[in-house]
């Protein structure tokens, strides 16, 4: 495999591929291995690991080859990323072990699987970004509703509005619950459990399991958050019930008056 640089580059194109279509038509020039969730691409400088949940990791690929490829597959992403992370780390080969220090990744193989293990941590890590900015930017953004609950005994928002905010809540939510399973061990490894070690320190480097932790504690924010509007909007919907039984009330005593 020629290497025509010693660059890794992780790209988040969006979500999951439409997979027959990717096969049969973005794929079809390329000479693909499949690895359950993961394509092997060479290509003329370099290879490239395609992960069915919207991640690519070039290994040595110039701009203008990662330019086509990507181009290629982007009309069967079922949704396109708004903002595209790049994240880059350098490697070496035949290093007397694997290690993992400032951004370097040192390789003790060719293998191109022991590739493929890395690209799966790294390609994790890409994906645990998206969805800290997702939780993070709702978290900011919603930020203001406890403060004026504490403040004035009440949030000023119309029903209407409370149900937006509660679905654009509900729907960060159940994205990243649904894709969750994404940060697990990659089952590749149950077929290749040598290669579990490796996943697992460029895992430990890259600190993957204590951000899930973290990450988890901000869901269980944003259920407050949507427990929180739950309440506010049923309140509002029982005062507004409440006053529509007065009005009746009062407008029959005044007709029982009438008569």
């Amino acid at each position: 495999m020629p290497f025509c640089n010693s660059t890794i580059s992780v790209i988040n194109l969006g979500d999951a591929f439409q997979i027959p279509e990717l096969e049969s038509a973005a794929l079809a020039p390329y000479e693909f291995t499949r690895y359950r969730d993961a394509y092997h691409i060479p290509m003329a400088s370099g290879e490239a690991w395609l992960f069915q949940y919207g991640i690519v990791v070039f290994w040595a690929v110039s701009d203008d080859d990662q330019q086509l490829l990507i181009k290629r597959v982007t009309p069967y992403i079922l949704l396109e990323s708004r903002k595209r992370s790049r994240e880059l780390f350098q490697f070496t080969l035949s290093a007397e072990q694997l290690s993992v220090r400032g951004d370097h990744i040192s390789l003790a193989s060719e293998d191109h699987l022991l590739r493929l293990a890395v690209s799966h941590a790294l390609a994790q890590s890409t994906q645990l970004i998206v969805f800290e900015t997702m939780v993070l930017d709702n978290i900011k953004a919603t930020a203001h509703i406890p403060a004026t609950l504490a403040e004035k005994g009440k949030i000023p928002l119309r029903r209407k509005e409370l149900a937006k905010i509660r679905g654009r809540l509900f729907a960060a939510k159940s994205d990243i619950i649904l894709h969750y399973g994404l940060l697990d061990t990659p089952e590749f490894f149950w077929e290749y459990p040598n290669l579990e070690s490796t996943y697992m320190q460029v895992a430990r480097y890259l600190d993957i399991k204590p951000r899930v932790d973290v990450l988890s504690q901000k869901l269980s924010t944003l259920h407050e958050l949507l427990e929180i509007l739950a309440d506010e909007q049923n309140h509002s919907h029982s005062a507004f019930l409440e006053w529509i039984v007065i009005l009746l009330i009062g407008f029959e005593v005044v007709m029982a008056a009438f008569h």
